[in-house]
């Protein structure tokens, strides 16, 4: 598995196919095979003549950990996908994050819009100005003794998940604690590449997207029909929709 290194840590990461490059930011407890690999977002992007670059975020997959909640601020993940397509060479790209990533990525798109092409947010809606994240009950329950600890059910889901994923549940507490960040609506407002946003209509998770397209000029929302936070990742629909918005951009 190829890697890099930036600011202290080891990076792995995926490069595949061919043409315009799409760099895929996942979401918390997940990784670049979890989130874009197994629901088909690879094949589907590298078949349509795309060129697919993947990383696992600090603290996930196979990358370094960190346990400083500080390190794990968004804009500080927004450079280590940065610091990725500077070591490709690629100069700008398309970028696709989901739930917290797509967090990381309105962050890199605010702090470096000349090297993003376009900008698709899934699995976050409204609550990217109006929701700090996940609870931090989350990071408890992965910190409890054990799963039969945790009775909170949303913290009962990340911890079971974590477990099957054999995840750094240290690392990822901090990383609850550390990416509890809003963007406030100024600073949506002043994202200036061409938006996507598309959340399941099933998601309380994410909040909305219309709302969320509304504060970004020109954005456009995607309402994923019928999934939650965790099955609108793979849809169909979705799929379609990004395949389309990626083939209008000049």
């Amino acid at each position: 598995m190829p890697s890099f290194h930036h600011d202290g840590i080891d990076f792995a990461f995926l490069d595949e196919g061919e043409g315009e490059p799409v760099v895929l930011i996942h979401g918390f407890a997940s990784t670049k095979e979890i989130n874009w690999v197994g629901p088909g977002w690879v094949s589907t992007l590298v078949r349509a003549g795309r060129r697919v670059v993947a990383l696992d975020n600090r603290g996930h997959g196979a990358s370094g950990k960190v346990y400083e909640a500080a390190l794990y601020d968004p804009a500080i993940m927004a450079g280590d996908a940065r610091a990725l397509m500077d070591h490709l060479g690629l100069s700008r790209a398309d970028v696709m994050g989901y739930s917290m990533g797509g967090r990381i990525g309105a962050c890199l798109a605010l702090e470096a819009p000349e090297r993003v092409r376009s900008l698709v947010l899934g699995g976050i809606g409204i609550h990217l100005v109006e929701g700090a994240g996940l609870p931090a009950t989350v990071a408890e329950a992965l910190l409890a003794p054990s799963l039969s600890d945790v009775t909170d059910p949303v913290g009962r889901t990340f911890r079971a998940f974590a477990e099957q994923t054999g995840s750094d549940r240290k690392a990822l507490a901090a990383c609850i604690y550390g990416s509890r960040r809003t963007l406030t609506r100024e600073e949506v407002a002043d994202i200036a590449v061409p938006t996507l946003i598309g959340v399941g209509t099933k998601d309380p998770i994410a909040g909305a997207a219309a709302p969320l397209a509304a504060l970004i000029p020109g954005a456009r929302a995607f309402d994923i029909e019928g999934r939650d936070h965790m099955l609108a990742v793979g849809d169909k629909s979705f799929k379609e929709a990004v395949l389309a918005f990626l083939d209008e951009r000049p």
